[in-house]
């Protein structure tokens, strides 16, 4: 049997479960999960290998309508996963307006590569409301397959990836067989103190923040790592800081214990806070930050 791999990447709108998706497929945890929208910012690629296969997915950020420059980036990510896909993984679910941003759907109906749509978190409707879903959506994208899943409990997801393993190309692999991302150490522990910051704290500061990795020292038995948040107004320092630093020094505690699962070993972290005003702006922040502007 001649080996397999492709592209496989993953699109939708905000909050239909895309980066669970991801990370079941994958088995490991990638991407960051957090019930607010817009939570994943980058595309961020999962690399699954046996000796027969290769499958190269893409978690991309939600599609919206940009308002600012950060949101534009976040557009390009999710359009530039269609033009290099070998499959599309198009998510939905039980909740969201069908024709929703309907500017992408057209795109994706555009496509000649193969498209799977997963209808999300059927857990929260009945059978007769899956059916009639299913119906509409395949007037929507006529050319999809069309499965009813659930990521939180799993269910048809071991399907999914059977499906996705017959529809790949023939092709060499990509990667090397070890490799599991695309995407360096410094940006997993970026992405895991954001991802706590969207858990603590509420209103617009996760959407007003972006960390970066300033230090990043290995050493046999513990890591250093140096960050800085960003913010976009002096307000927002005060309460990611919060009274005597309490804020800030429980966000770091939290961060540290996931960052010495994710690397298995000690973590030293520090966490500054400053003020980048206008950064979502501001192409040479953005692109400082390693966004596609």
């Amino acid at each position: 049997m001649a080996f397999k791999s492709g592209f496989v990447n993953i699109v939708g709108n905000p909050n239909v479960g895309k980066s669970t998706l991801m990370n079941i497929l994958v088995g490991e945890r990638l991407s960051i999960i957090t019930a607010k929208s817009q939570t994943t910012r980058h595309r961020i690629m999962g690399v699954v290998t046996t000796d027969d296969y290769q499958i190269v997915y893409s978690d991309t950020p939600g599609v919206l309508k940009p308002i600012y420059k950060l949101q534009e980036s976040m557009l390009k990510y999710s359009e530039s996963a269609l033009d290099d896909a070998d499959v599309i993984l198009y998510i939905t679910d039980v909740l969201e307006t069908r024709t929703k941003n309907q500017f992408f759907i057209d795109m994706v109906n555009r496509l000649a590569c193969p498209i799977v749509l997963l209808i999300n978190k059927i857990d929260l409707s009945t059978q007769e409301q899956v059916v009639e879903m299913m119906d509409e959506w395949k007037s929507i994208i006529p050319k999809a397959e069309i499965y009813p899943v659930s990521a939180l409990h799993k269910f048809n997801t071991d399907k999914i990836f059977d499906r996705i393993v017959s529809l790949l190309p023939e092709n060499p692999p990509y990667f090397e067989k070890d490799r599991l991302t695309d995407k360096p150490e410094r940006f997993f522990v970026s992405e895991i103190i954001r991802e706590n910051i969207l858990t603590l704290y509420d209103k617009e500061i996760p959407y007003s923040v972006e960390v970066q990795v300033e230090t990043f020292k290995e050493e046999e038995s513990i890591i250093r790592i140096g960050t800085v948040i960003n913010v976009i107004r002096d307000s927002q320092k005060g309460i990611i800081i919060g009274k005597g630093g309490t804020a800030l020094k429980r966000l770091g505690t939290m961060a540290r214990k996931e960052l010495e699962a994710f690397f298995g070993k000690k973590i030293y972290l520090e966490i500054f806070v400053k003020v980048s005003k206008d950064w979502r702006d501001n192409t040479n922040r953005l692109k400082g930050f390693g966004y596609e502007v």
